[in-house]
């Protein structure tokens, strides 16, 4: 299929035709499970990656600018989808380490002081943060959410969620080294 003929099948998918969307499917999945597949290493989850890869492309096909090419549009689509699960994986050393942290015996009186102390002066330099800066550094590190779940929470671009986040950690530690 060429490129023109994708084109026009993402506008008709934008018109919400769902015809077109499975003749989309059916026309550029195998490419796009390709891409999945190299950077996820595993096949159920480039499966899974696909589907949302899908989901995607049909929620923002209105978004879709001819310009830009429609083999580049639907691959970044289906690349920064897979990023984002690779991303989202937690280490098998994160499980081991809180398995651990829960079969430990409670610490003892002079760690629990030290520890309390450290709460306290995170929660001082928290405060420094913008309110908005601050939850989404409690979102990403105590919550665990990924930055692409941050970005649209917060209504912004993946990048500039990036940059909060990184920003902020950069203030906490000068915070902390005082």
């Amino acid at each position: 299929m060429q490129g023109d003929e994708i084109k026009e099948l993402i506008g008709r998918v934008a018109l919400g035709d769902r015809t077109a969307f499975v003749a989309l499917y059916n026309q550029t999945a195998p490419k796009l499970l390709a891409i999945c597949l190299r950077i996820l290493k595993d096949r159920g989850e480039a499966e899974e990656a696909l589907q949302e890869v899908y989901i995607s492309i049909w929620q923002r096909a209105r978004s879709f600018q001819p310009a830009s090419g429609s083999s580049a549009w639907l691959s970044a689509i289906a690349r920064n989808r897979s990023i984002d699960l690779l991303r989202a994986r937690k280490p098998v050393a994160d499980e081991l380490d809180s398995a651990y942290d829960l079969a430990d015996a409670a610490p003892d009186p002079e760690r629990q002081t030290v520890t309390k102390d450290e709460g306290r002066r995170i929660d001082t330099c928290m405060e420094e943060l913008e309110a908005d800066r601050a939850v989404a550094v409690k979102r990403a590190y105590v919550e665990g959410l990924s930055y692409q779940e941050l970005a649209d929470q917060f209504g912004v671009p993946l990048n500039t969620m990036r940059t909060w986040l990184r920003r902020s950690l950069l203030k906490l530690r000068e915070c902390m080294e005082r």
